[in-house]
């Protein structure tokens, strides 16, 4: 929102429905170098049931489906259902649950096919392209991946 408000700010003759479209064709990196943003994130209303997703686990600490935009064959996030931001702001109360969400990438992945591999990735902050203030574990493979990543 604070996004919108300044590129409404910037350019007033923009209408908000072009916000969107502009915000929807952003690359990842534009969109982690756009900042992080107030409101809701896209994941606290996956959780919340208002945007649809199909959870390919769910528990009670966290959930995982397939991510909309793959960067590989096989590509899903794990995210929990508790709100925290980055991993930076995790917290050390926190261990039990991140330990949870990387077993549960483990077992998705093997679920999913993944018995040759796969890449386990945490965005943090600008730098690092994080475009979704919601912590998120991207598990990816179904093919070599390269190194170095980026």
């Amino acid at each position: 929102l604070i996004l919108l408000d300044s590129l409404l700010q910037e350019r007033p003759s923009l209408p908000s429905s072009s916000f969107c479209l502009l915000r929807r064709s952003m690359s990842e990196d534009a969109k982690a170098q756009a900042g992080r943003p107030e409101g809701p994130t896209i994941f606290s209303k996956i959780l919340d049931g208002s945007i649809p997703a199909t959870f390919i686990h769910q528990d009670d600490q966290c959930v995982a489906f397939k991510d909309v935009a793959p960067q590989a064959p096989v590509h899903f996030l794990v995210i929990p259902r508790k709100p925290i931001a980055m991993i930076e702001e995790a917290e050390e109360t926190d261990g039990p649950l991140l330990g949870h969400m990387m077993l549960v990438a483990k077992k998705v992945a093997k679920e999913q096919g993944l018995e040759k591999g796969y890449r386990v990735v945490i965005n943090n902050g600008v730098e690092g392209a994080q475009s979704v203030y919601h912590l998120h574990i991207h598990v990816m493979g179904g093919r070599q991946m390269s190194w170095p990543p980026g």
